[in-house]
C-alpha cells in the first residue's frame, strides 16, 4: 500500500485508479476490491482477461491510461448485464418459498456466464443461502457459478453428489465459498433437486440464519475524519475485517440516488460527551433504494469521503435492525 501510495507501483494500477475517480495517493484496501479489482475482472466475464494483463503490464503512462478506460467501459457494461440479471433473478424468487429452502439453484437462458458468479454472490447475501445461477454454455451444456455460507463447504458439497450420482456433475472445482461446474440443460431440475437434498444434509436450519458481528458503539467524539483516515489506512481483509460497529439514529432526511442507493442525514441518539449535543452525520447505504422509516438501528463502517475538494467523515451502513 506504501508503494502504491508513492506511486511506485505499476502504471496499470495507477491508472485504474485514475478512472475510478480515486487518488492513488490516497489509496486504501478498499480501493483495490472495490475498485481496482472489478475494472480488472470485467475484461475476463465480458471480453478478454489478456486485457486485464496488458494494464498491469503497461510501461507508460499513456499506454496504461488508454487500456484502463477499456476496462472503464467493459466494468460499465458488467455493471448494467448485473442489474438486468438481479431483475429477472428477483422476479423469480418471487414465486419461490425460500424459506423452506435449504439451496437455491436458478437458471434462465439469457443470463451472461461471466456474471453468473456475481449474481450468485448477490442472491446469497440477500437470503443468507447457497445459491449456483447457471447460464447457457451452448452445445446443450449449463456452466454454474457457486457461492456458499459459512456452515457449508461448496466444494464438498458438489464432491458428496458427484459420488451420489456419477452421472449428473460433467465438472466442477472450487473451494469452501466458491465454486464453479457444468452439466447438461436436460438434468437442470435433477440438479436442483439433489442439490438441495445434499446441502440439507449437511447444515442445520440455525446455519442459515445470518449472524452480523459488531464491535459496539462508536462514541459521538471518534466520528471524525481523523478517525477514518486511520481506519482506512489500516489493511483489512478476509478473516480480518475493518471495525463495524452499531448505534440508533434519527433520519433527518434521505434521498435515492442513482434509483438505488440511499443518502442520508442521520442524528445520533446518543450525547456527545462535551457538548451535550447529538451529532449530525452524513451516510450512503449502497444497493437498498427503499426509504427508511425513523429511528433506525444501524450496522456501519466509518469512512471518509472527499469531493470537490472537501474532506467529509460519513457512515457506510452496512444494515438496518428491522
Amino acid at each position: 500500500m506504501r508503494r502504491i501510495r508513492a506511486g511506485a507501483c505499476s502504471q496499470g494500477i495507477l491508472a485504474l485508479l485514475r478512472v475510478s475517480g480515486r487518488q492513488p495517493q490516497a489509496t486504501n484496501a478498499q480501493d483495490l476490491g472495490f475498485y481496482v479489482g472489478p475494472r480488472l475482472n470485467a475484461a475476463g466475464r465480458l471480453d478478454d482477461m489478456t486485457l486485464g494483463i496488458q494494464c498491469l503490464l503497461a510501461e507508460t503512462e499513456q499506454e496504461a491510461t488508454t487500456i484502463a478506460q477499456q476496462l472503464q467501459d467493459l466494468n460499465v457494461q458488467r455493471r448494467s448485464i448485473e442489474a438486468d440479471m438481479q431483475d429477472s433473478a428477483n422476479i423469480s424468487l418471487d414465486d419461490i418459498n425460500v424459506a423452506n429452502q435449504f439451496a437455491i439453484t436458478m437458471y434462465q437462458a439469457d443470463w451472461h456466464q461471466g456474471v453468473i458468479g456475481i449474481l450468485a454472490s448477490r442472491i446469497k447475501e440477500r437470503y443468507h443461502r447457497p445459491v449456483i445461477a447457471f447460464a447457457d454454455a451452448g452445445g446443450g451444456l449449463l456452466k454454474g457459478s457457486g457461492r456458499s455460507i459459512s456452515g457449508l463447504h461448496l466444494r464438498d458439497a458438489l464432491d458428496l453428489l458427484s459420488k451420489h450420482q456419477p452421472d449428473l456433475i460433467l465438472k466442477f472445482g472450487g473451494h469452501a465459498m466458491a465454486a464453479g461446474l457444468s452439466i447438461k440443460q436436460v438434468d437442470f431440475q435433477r440438479f436442483n433437486q439433489s442439490f438441495e437434498v445434499v446441502v440439507k444434509s449437511l447444515i442445520t436450519e440455525a446455519d442459515l440464519e445470518s449472524i452480523l458481528e459488531v464491535d459496539g458503539s462508536l462514541n459521538n467524539s471518534d466520528m471524525t475524519f481523523a478517525t477514518a483516515q486511520t481506519l482506512e489506512n489500516q489493511v483489512w481483509g478476509q478473516g480480518f475485517a475493518p471495525p463495524l460497529f452499531y448505534d440508533e439514529f434519527e433520519v433527518l432526511n434521505q434521498r435515492v440516488l442513482g434509483e438505488k442507493h440511499l443518502k442520508l442525514s442521520l442524528k445520533s441518539r446518543a450525547k456527545t460527551a462535551q457538548t451535550g449535543a447529538s451529532a449530525v452525520i452524513d451516510a450512503i447505504y449502497f444497493n437498498h433504494p427503499d426509504l427508511l422509516e425513523s429511528p433506525i438501528q444501524a450496522a456501519y463502517q466509518l469512512q471518509t469521503n472527499s469531493y470537490n475538494g472537501s474532506q467529509k467523515v460519513q457512515l457506510n451502513v452496512r444494515y438496518i435492525a428491522s
